[in-house]
């Protein structure tokens, strides 16, 4: 069986998808809420320049917009008991 591999650019996980997956071990995958859920609540906050910029540069070495790495962050936090 396969396994998916660690990934943390969209590039990796297009490369990745374009492989054939069928002997793919589906039973490892676990839903993802905060990505498919609609957005429609918001919210502004004030940061320090230093942490937007650090947030910022984040994202962009994993290939994502800055919004989903703080969502991430959130969403990882409230799954902690």
């Amino acid at each position: 069986m396969k396994t998916v591999p660690t990934m943390t650019t969209d590039a990796e996980a297009e490369a990745f998808l374009d492989q054939d997956l069928s002997d793919l071990d589906f039973a490892q995958f676990k839903p993802l809420t905060w990505e498919t859920s609609p957005k429609s609540a918001r919210i502004n906050m004030r940061l320090p320049e230093a942490l937007m910029a650090a947030l910022k540069a984040k994202a962009a070495k994993r290939g994502i917009p800055y919004q989903r790495l703080i969502r991430e962050a959130l969403e990882r936090e409230l799954a902690k008991p």
